[in-house]
């Protein structure tokens, strides 16, 4: 097993570093402890009483045998699969892959350890029909896994009913429980239904975890174990973040320390928070955060009724990208903004700068030097402008990249979110608002039932000639 760990430093929120008006003195650190204790055992509290079964995935081990049983199916069968899915049901399956797989992985056989990886989560005609023109030759050597808990998810609803009439089409009517798998709930729903009537194989979205939580159950373990991550080292990597996050010793709590951190700078005028991997590999993982972020923590109401409209902003950036697109604001624009860095210790592999031209001895300084040295070297330089300029910075670092580290990490962001909910006095685990704009696209979309709604509708879908210019 990988003994690579991952750490939270935040050295760079304190008051000796960036001074009183942006930091916070060793006075409210020990304010934020007492605060996030109370906290964290209310998470842990919630645990016990069953309410949070996210937190017990990493020792569930019959999603992974149900996993590796339909991945041993598949394994040499097919040059393709494809996830059908939005949001949970996608953007973890993202991460995990470009965390875990070479950058060349779909396009050089040499560099795969199974079959290439599509994830669709999203309905863009244009983007869907390009990859069917290259797919249909190829539906004999590709699976599909649609990923739903209920099965009316408009989206997946859409992409399953156009790939379910291919394969009908195209390869018989034996086509479905061949090419396709589903994730759906262990007993009702729509695509629980339709799975059953058509014989799919299929695999459970367990009860009671969020899409945006369940990354580490079948949702997301089907697609790394087809593609050679191993699942059972990235669930045991979250089951050791586990041991550490659930401490009421909240110094020693790097979910505990960062719930606090964000927490007191939402309420100190930094409602921004920002998060820039110093890693292509880690990129993904950015994504998966804005979405656990701001879904579990944008809300309207507190648990005891209060109206709140709490939320901190989860903000992407990629380093060294985007020190060349947005660090001209980070630093000059308002002080309204936490950074979290990722880091990498150890890279897998690295390559070296080859010699200056003759003609351009300048750039001597970076010849026999690495590619990974630049790289951490760009980190802690916009790091250091961003404290030059009193702006607070904390960074998770990653001994390596590899399944133990990247469990870690999902792990313990997915409590830090638990803990903050916590901490903002919210349901974290629902998503009310994001009812209505599903029911208006069923509206639009001339579903039975929603005829009054689509009345309501009408005017913003009609274009006001008066105001076009």
């Amino acid at each position: 097993m990988s003994q690579a760990k991952v750490n939270l430093y935040y050295k760079n929120v304190t008051a000796e570093v960036i001074g009183k008006e942006h930091g916070i003195t060793q006075q409210q650190f020990s304010q934020l402890a007492q605060a996030a204790a109370s906290a964290v055992d209310k998470v842990n509290r919630a645990r016990e009483e069953g309410k949070t079964p996210y937190r017990d995935l990493p020792y569930n081990t019959d999603y992974p045998k149900s996993v590796k049983a339909v991945a041993s199916e598949i394994e040499g069968r097919f040059e393709n699969f494809v996830v059908l899915g939005i949001g949970g049901s996608a953007l973890g399956n993202i991460a995990v892959q470009t965390a875990l797989n070479p950058y060349m992985y779909n396009l050089d056989p040499a560099q795969r350890k199974g079959p290439r990886l599509f994830v669709f989560d999203n309905v863009d005609p244009m983007q869907l029909g390009s990859f069917l023109d290259w797919i249909e030759p190829q539906l004999d050597k590709t699976i599909f896994n649609v990923i739903s808990k209920s099965g009316r998810t408009a989206e997946t609803a859409a992409q399953f009913q156009i790939i379910r009439a291919i394969l009908l089409e195209k390869l018989g009517s034996d086509a479905l429980k061949k090419h396709v798998v589903a994730t759906t709930d262990a007993n009702q729903g729509t695509l629980r239904t339709i799975a059953d009537q058509a014989g799919l194989r299929t695999l459970v979205v367990p009860d009671g975890v969020g899409g945006r939580f369940s990354v580490l159950s079948p949702v997301g373990l089907l697609s790394a174990a087809i593609c050679g991550v191993d699942i059972n080292q990235l669930l045991a990597g979250a089951a050791a973040m586990d041991e550490r996050v659930k401490s009421t010793d909240v110094m020693k709590n790097p979910a505990a320390i960062n719930a606090a951190i964000n927490w007191h700078y939402y309420n100190r005028g930094k409602p921004i928070s920002v998060m820039m991997p110093y890693s292509y590999a880690l990129k993904d993982l950015s994504d998966w955060y804005r979405q656990l972020w701001a879904e579990s923590l944008g809300k309207t109401n507190a648990v005891d009724g209060a109206k709140v409209f709490v939320g901190p902003t989860p903000v992407k950036a990629l380093g060294t990208t985007d020190q060349h697109s947005q660090v001209q604001l980070y630093r000059e624009g308002p002080n309204d903004k936490l950074f979290t860095f990722l880091q990498v210790k150890e890279f897998e592999r690295d390559v070296t700068i080859g010699p200056a031209p003759e003609t351009a001895p300048e750039l001597g300084y970076l010849a026999g030097t690495t590619m990974s040295k630049l790289l951490n070297s760009e980190k802690i330089a916009t790091e250091y402008a961003l404290l030059h300029d009193k702006r607070p910075c904390m960074t998770v670092l990653f001994d390596k990249i590899d399944a133990f580290t990247i469990g870690q990490f999902i792990y313990l962001f997915e409590v830090t979110t638990s803990i903050t909910g916590r901490l903002f006095n919210i349901n974290t685990y629902d998503q009310p608002a994001v009812e209505l704009g599903k029911e208006a696209t069923f509206a639009l979309m001339g579903r039975e039932g929603y005829e009054e709604l689509a009345g309501k509708i009408a005017p913003v879908a009609k274009i006001d000639p008066e105001f076009l210019v």
